[in-house]
């Protein structure tokens, strides 16, 4: 009798195992550790990826709307894409450039302090289009998104790493 109370709870313990590993979480991609090894520029090219993917679901979501029968399914599938790619664009916002890579600057600095305050501007500009993003279809927010980057771009690297962004991103000329 011991023997098999001992299988079953063994089973059990392996099946609860089994069930925690598998569990997905999300993941994010920079730890807020100052390792170096994240690169500027990459973070830019992941910008124009999900904004280009957050206005694919857009599009998706306006065309299977005017669908008979409408497709929920697929239409919520891509409302979940939208929302996900909204906040990976916030999260590279505040988490990456505001809080890691934008260095605050005092008003007695001049001219790093226009710069900073024009930073600070641009990303909070990126923050509410993303959100708007997430509340609708409308691709006016995706502009605005892309010429948020673009002026962000402009604000924040140097003349060499512009020209890089102007010839691997069209969004960025």
């Amino acid at each position: 009798m011991k023997k098999f109370l001992f299988a079953g709870g063994f089973a059990a313990l392996l099946i609860a195992a089994s069930l925690l590993l598998t569990q997905s979480s999300t993941v994010y991609s920079h730890c807020e550790i100052p390792c170096g090894i994240y690169g500027d520029l990459t973070r830019i090219t992941l910008l124009y990826e999900d904004i280009a993917t957050v206005e694919k679901s857009m599009m998706q979501i306006t065309a299977l709307s005017k669908e008979d029968p409408v497709n929920v399914n697929q239409i919520i599938r891509w409302v979940n894409n939208k929302e996900q790619h909204c906040d990976k664009i916030q999260h590279v916002v505040t988490q990456y450039f505001m809080t890691q890579r934008i260095k605050p600057a005092t008003a007695a600095d001049g001219a790093n302090y226009e710069k900073y305050v024009a930073q600070l501007t641009t990303l909070h500009g990126m923050l509410i289009h993303a959100m708007k993003a997430k509340q609708t279809t409308d691709l006016a927010n995706i502009e605005q998104l892309r010429a948020g980057v673009k002026r962000l771009s402009t604000l924040y690297f140097a003349e060499a790493d512009l020209e890089h962004l102007k010839q691997h991103h069209p969004e960025g000329k």
